[in-house]
């Protein structure tokens, strides 16, 4: 596998849900637009859907994003599915490449994502395989 490290700058719109939670709890749906720089030049489009509760910091969420651009000189598109959560013990992200999902030069894509938010600013890590490569 290999690894690869960036910025990324991510634009959140909310849009209307299509169903409401109960009175307790809050659900969000939003489009994502990211722009990866680094060795993945890409940029990324998805819609994400949370939920809050009424309890500050606990809240997950789920997000489809299509990854199109270059990676390390390769060129084509791959999905990402996010799932993450958040709670009194602490926080989860899991952040696979769908399989069978790359097109183009990134045809048999593997792997998963990272992403790190610090002083504002955010960070992908992704470690990834090409299932023709040894």
């Amino acid at each position: 596998m290999r690894k690869v490290v960036g910025e990324f700058e991510v634009e959140l719109k909310p849009i209307e849900p299509t169903f409401m939670a109960d009175d307790d709890n809050t659900v969000n749906r939003m489009t994502i637009n990211k722009s990866y720089k680094g060795n993945l030049s890409a940029s990324g489009k998805g819609e994400m859907l949370s939920l809050l509760t009424p309890v500050k910091g606990s809240a997950g969420y789920v997000a489809l994003e299509i990854i199109k651009g270059s990676l390390e000189g390769k060129k084509g598109a791959f999905v990402v599915q996010h799932s993450g959560i958040m709670g009194p013990s602490g926080e989860a992200l899991h952040i696979p490449i769908i399989p069978n999902s790359g097109s183009g030069e990134l045809s048999g894509i593997v792997g998963s994502m990272n992403i790190k938010v610090d002083n504002g600013k955010h960070y992908y890590e992704l470690e990834y395989g090409l299932q023709d490569e040894d």
